[in-house]
């Protein structure tokens, strides 16, 4: 059995769709957007490539169709066989779908079309609608985590230009992801954690790192540095707890950077006292850069307290723009249930208090690949233009009874250009000789436009400037 049949990647209502359709329709044309609209752009598109290459690159198979006519008949829904065997005999197994996106990593305002395709077999109709559980789930969800993930760098960056020198070397460093363990699935994990990296080069999520290698080419797209848990310290046992910080230090100082957990006990006393003075000969010794880790406490009042003590124990040195950084021996890293609100407390106290925001980074989990929907941004897929069989385009989708209420998504077939610095939507009729930003990226079985992760961190990097 195929894990990954994709007839069956669908709801089940869609199966009896091929049924539905008007005599004479020969091609359906569907765009992804999100509803709503805004004055600047607002939400970042990734991850279409993934699922590309994953699903759309592996043809179905005679099983795959005898698999899904059971589970139809059982399911109590009709099954078009024929369809289905058409799509096998006549293009190898392979979709016949055209699909246009934008570049991966482009931030566009609400209401912009990301994606939109048609099926280019005149006698597969439905098979453009039938997709839309599949590409609607591998859109929205990197997508989402990318645009959070971009709301974080942009929280960030005031605080690094007030109070840091080199911005842009400190950035990428700021934002781990610890979220691997907070996900539903592996999957999701390698998916979300991508989108993250984006961003920042720093992750703990090896499903993340394979995933970027495996779709976008990056050989290394994030960092890691060796970090102890609470099993591995209590196992120590409290009255070795000095010991245990010990061989951290001796085991990693060669690495050039190492965390330890430091509240497995009393969170003050290993701060003040082990770290800020049984150990500190030592850890100066190593050379490398000790980041302590509180874990649990007031999420805010303790990652500044341990920053204010390990000041006092390490000393500091003044910034190009006069803040406080710590000795280069000592960081602090903040991941306990980290959210944006935290993260913007936490800078804003340590400015308030003469700190520069690179003394304490951050690890995010659950609060940027899990605790989001397809309704944080809002996203659809639309059916708006229908063909027929004299080929001509209609202009198809909803008129609500109430506009005013919920204003309708524009219908026909979209393009997407840049006029300026921005980037709209319009008619695909209007386009002219305009560059049309929707490039085609997949047609029947074949992968059109390959991104790099490079390429995809530059379109990102630009968001930040407009």
């Amino acid at each position: 059995m195929n894990n990954q049949n994709l007839i069956l990647n669908t709801d089940s209502y869609k199966l009896g769709h091929y049924l539905q359709y008007p005599e004479g329709a020969r091609a359906i044309s569907s765009y992804i957007t999100t509803r709503g609209h805004s004055a600047r752009p607002e939400v970042m598109f990734f991850g279409l490539q993934m699922f590309l290459k994953e699903y759309l690159s592996r043809p179905i198979s005679m099983a795959d169709i005898d698999e899904a006519e059971e589970m139809a008949a059982l399911h109590g829904q009709p099954f078009d066989r024929a369809g289905w065997t058409s799509i096998l005999n006549a293009h190898g197994g392979y979709l016949p779908l055209r699909i246009e996106a934008l570049p991966e990593g482009i931030a566009v305002r609400r209401g912009v079309p990301v994606v939109q395709l048609a099926n280019t077999d005149p006698q597969l109709p439905w098979l453009t609608s039938y997709m839309e559980t599949a590409l609607l789930r591998a859109v929205w969800y990197p997508s989402t985590v990318a645009t959070l993930s971009w709301r974080l760098r942009q929280t960030i960056q005031p605080f690094l230009e007030r109070t840091c020198d080199h911005t842009d070397e400190r950035m990428p460093t700021m934002v781990s992801d610890f979220g691997a363990r907070s996900t539903t699935s592996h999957e999701q994990a390698a998916i979300g954690g991508v989108a993250h990296l984006l961003h920042f080069h720093l992750s703990d999520s090896l499903p993340a790192i394979r995933q970027a290698r495996r779709h976008y080419g990056a050989l290394m797209a994030g960092r890691s540095v060796p970090a102890s848990e609470h099993t591995t310290m209590t196992a120590w046992g409290q009255s070795r707890e000095a010991e245990a910080y010990a061989n951290m230090i001796d085991r990693f100082g060669r690495f050039g950077a190492y965390s330890v957990v430091s509240d497995s006990y009393d969170l003050h006393n290993a701060v003040s006292e082990i770290w800020g003075k049984t150990l500190q000969t030592r850890v100066r010794a190593a050379g490398a850069t000790l980041i302590v880790r509180p874990d649990s406490g007031d999420p805010i009042d303790t990652p500044v307290q341990v920053v204010a003590q390990l000041a006092y124990a390490y000393g500091t040195r003044l910034n190009g723009k006069g803040f406080k950084v710590l000795d280069d021996h000592v960081r602090v890293i903040q991941s306990d249930g980290v959210t944006l609100q935290d993260i913007q407390m936490i800078l804003g106290r340590l400015e308030g208090m003469g700190f520069a925001a690179e003394n304490v980074s951050f690890g995010v989990g659950s609060t940027l690949l899990q605790k989001l929907s397809r309704d944080t941004l809002s996203f659809t897929m639309l059916a708006s233009a229908m063909q027929d069989d004299s080929g001509s385009w209609h202009d198809i989708g909803r008129r609500p009874a109430n506009p005013s209420r919920e204003r309708p998504l524009a219908s026909g077939r979209q393009a997407v250009i840049r006029e300026g610095t921005d980037i709209l939507a319009l008619p695909l009729a209007e386009l002219g000789r305009r560059e049309n930003v929707l490039q085609p990226v997949w047609q029947d079985g074949r992968l059109l436009k390959d991104w790099g992760f490079a390429e995809i961190r530059a379109h990102a990097d630009a968001a930040m400037q407009r």
